[in-house]
């Protein structure tokens, strides 16, 4: 099944909260741990990531920080901050009320 694209376009902030309320990541890594969790659903690529995570930086809801890795590169690693854990809670109900809206909607119209 392929999903909407506009429907992906608007949820992409909460998926990044999402996985980075488990764990800093760096671009790649965020774009790896989506597609593996998205089982085919939709495959991201890095210039749908990167207008994200700057949003979501200039709202205040991730930062940012270089680091050294182990291959010694360096990597900009993303960190959800207080505010960016606030949000996703409230984003994630707000959704999840969408979502039942949606089901009563349909359920009306097949029964």
């Amino acid at each position: 099944m392929d999903i909407d694209k506009e429907l992906i376009g608007a949820s992409t902030g909460v998926l990044v909260l999402s996985v980075l309320a488990k764990e800093a990541s760096y671009g790649y890594q965020i774009i790896k741990r989506m597609n593996d969790e998205a089982e085919g659903l939709f495959t991201w690529q890095e210039g749908s990531l990167y207008p994200v995570l700057h949003k979501l930086e200039q709202e205040g809801l991730v930062r940012s920080q270089w680091q050294q890795a182990e291959t010694g590169r360096r990597r900009r690693y993303y960190y959800i901050t207080a505010k960016g854990r606030n949000a996703l809670t409230a984003r994630a109900e707000q959704w999840g009320e969408f979502h039942q809206l949606i089901l009563r909607l349909t359920e009306a119209s097949h029964g």
